[in-house]
């Protein structure tokens, strides 16, 4: 084969919008970005200069300057990382790129150095003497910024420990994280004769033709199975790091961190895990069970999991006719989320084509509140790829509205940040349905959501018992490349059921999930906003019936608007519901029981 890579033949999808990140930057070498560092690094000296050890003795009023100075350094520090994380995201291959963002990470970490006592400092203050600094108004709307931050207290290291575990990171876990990053980005799989990226071979598992996601699944495998020893590396090690600051800190289990990180309760998370292992006989057991039905076959391959069925629509959709029906359907819900939406199309806020070297994922990057979001996606024209559109729409959404909060309190919680997204999805789903008069095909559209809906549930809580196992074991030594294969195996037998076989060929698949790099025991994340979606588009639907639809869109957006400053509990009390109730996430799994038993209905 000639050294230029061959990639699978595109479909005809119309012109797909690459981003113009000029936005935040210039370029990489603009006077612009060069600038903003060197103000940036005056900026926080002067500022420790000015305030290191004498937030004691600040009014509530020179508190509260004290933190919107800090702001906005940190803003200026965010929009650069934003811009070389996305540059980076855009061509992994590209070792300039690396470089780059190597580099930034480098003088963006130096500089922040001189920030680090803010935030200690601020949780060693009494909360009498806090209370007392918050009656100023200049301080006050800082309040929810100020509880989350100080819920990290019982875990605060000393000064000169928390400045080093700060500098050491770009040496340690971001290095293992871009190694991961590169390695992943410079693999190529051979699928018939061509080489393809990782995105364009996991996209051919949910091709129509049997033969072909067969010899995608194995040449997954073998790629895979060939990294294996060095993805087992980067897992350990990174493992054993959490597991070092973890107990430096005190917290009492691996996903404790991201569990406050999340502002969720350990009992809660724990309620919709065990909820969704208890679910999987009448979950993802009965439907791939009615699935194998399906294709007559007495069993499943790992690669028919995707498969789209006899009667699915799997026509290309053009990229301007997904842009239609995703607006449309944010439209007929609420005109105002619509038209935030459609600024993503008009002004190159995404980018979708896949190419060599880009992130084979999707994403929302929320960048900063002084510029705006941008989405990644890989559009190949599928159905799916329409849903993920949605998903990342939503999240790109929510960052807009939740900018009114400024840089600080902008940021939602992962349990939360899937709301929009997920909601987005459902939206579009519904109005895809709405479309499909043929019985057969709505079949197909419904078992593909239902499917879509099990990769969110289902499938995010093996991936987080998989980390609990991975993460729990690495305490007790270093875990074999093989060692990581049974677990992964065992989790997945149990989620998907006695439908399956899984051949030697799945068993390095773990190595290719990216959040167990990039964010531990993030994933939860998802099976969280699935449910919590289902409930509360269960509570839409019945203010619908009810003419209550516009005042519900209302409370949505007040919701999304929210960003960081309110709490799952707060949020979720407009619309009646309390992810704490027992029964909450019995009821989010209940949409999905429904959605099989219909099609169980329609054999």
């Amino acid at each position: 084969m000639d050294t230029a890579i061959a990639t699978a033949p595109a479909p005809d999808l119309g012109h797909l919008p690459t981003w113009d990140l000029s936005d935040l930057y210039p370029g990489p070498d603009s006077p612009a970005l060069g600038s903003d560092l060197e103000r940036a690094e005056f900026a926080a000296k002067d500022f420790a200069k000015r305030y290191e050890g004498r937030l004691a003795g600040l009014s509530g009023a020179d508190l509260g300057r004290a933190v919107a100075a800090y702001e906005a350094i940190d803003e200026v520090l965010s929009r650069v990382m934003s811009y070389a994380g996305l540059v980076y995201a855009g061509d992994r291959g590209d070792g300039a790129n690396g470089r780059f963002y190597q580099a930034m990470q480098e003088r963006v970490t130096a500089i922040s150095v001189h920030l680090i006592f803010f935030t200690l400092e601020i949780n060693r203050l009494d909360d009498a003497a806090l209370d007392a600094k918050l009656k100023a108004p200049e301080l006050a709307r800082y309040a929810p910024w100020l509880r989350d931050t100080r819920a990290f207290r019982p875990h605060q290291l000393s000064d000169e420990v928390e400045k080093l575990l700060h500098e050491k990171h770009v040496a340690g876990r971001a290095a293992w994280t871009r190694l991961f990053d590169e390695t992943m980005a410079a693999l190529r799989f051979p699928v018939g004769g061509r080489s393809l990226t990782s995105a364009e071979a996991l996209n051919l598992l949910s091709d129509r033709n049997r033969e072909t996601r067969r010899e995608a699944a194995h040449s997954l495998g073998a790629v895979f199975g060939e990294n294996l020893r060095l993805f087992a590396h980067i897992t350990n090690t990174l493992a054993k790091d959490k597991e070092i600051e973890d107990r430096w800190r005190g917290y009492a289990q691996p996903w404790s961190a991201r569990n406050l990180a999340n502002r969720v309760e350990d009992g809660v998370v724990e309620a919709l895990a065990t909820a969704v292992k208890a679910g999987y006989p009448m979950l993802s057991h009965r439907y791939y069970a009615l699935k194998a039905r399906w294709f007559g076959l007495d069993r499943l391959e790992h690669w028919d999991r995707n498969a789209p069925l006899p009667d699915a629509d799997d026509r290309v959709v053009p990229w301007e006719e997904a842009k239609t029906l995703v607006l449309d359907s944010y439209a007929r819900f609420s005109p105002e989320l619509a038209e935030v939406g459609s600024r993503f199309f008009a002004n190159r806020w995404i980018d979708a084509p896949t190419r060599p070297g880009k992130d084979p994922g999707a994403f929302a990057h929320p960048t900063v509140p002084s510029a705006h979001p941008y989405l990644l996606v890989n559009y190949l024209g599928r159905t799916r790829d329409v849903m993920t559109l949605a998903h990342e729409l939503g999240h790109g959404v929510h960052q807009v509205l939740a900018g009114g909060q400024g840089h600080l309190q902008a940021d939602t919680p992962l349990t939360l940040a899937e709301t929009a997204s997920v909601f987005g999805e459902m939206l579009t789903f519904r109005a895809l349905l709405d479309r499909t008069a043929d019985p057969a095909k709505r079949k197909a559209l419904l078992a593909s959501k239902v499917e879509d809906m099990l990769n969110t549930v289902v499938r995010q809580i093996a991936f987080y018992e998989f980390e609990r196992r991975v993460h729990t074991e690495r305490r007790q030594g270093e875990l074999s490349a093989e060692r990581l294969c049974e677990i992964w195996l065992a989790v997945q037998t149990e989620s998907l059921g006695p439908a399956f076989r899984f051949d030697e060929s799945y068993r390095p698949y773990w190595t290719y999930i990216g959040h167990f790099i990039h964010a531990p025991f993030y994933v939860y994340a998802y099976a969280f906003g699935d449910c919590l979606v289902n409930s509360l588009y269960a509570a839409y639907e019945d203010a619908a019936r009810h003419n209550g639809s516009k005042a519900f869109a209302a409370k949505y957006l007040d919701l999304l608007s929210a960003g960081g400053t309110k709490r799952h509990k707060e949020l979720l009390a407009p619309f009646g519901l309390d992810a704490t109730d027992p029964g909450f996430w019995s009821r989010g799994l209940g949409v999905i029981r429904g959605f099989i038993d219909e099609l169980e209905a329609l054999e």
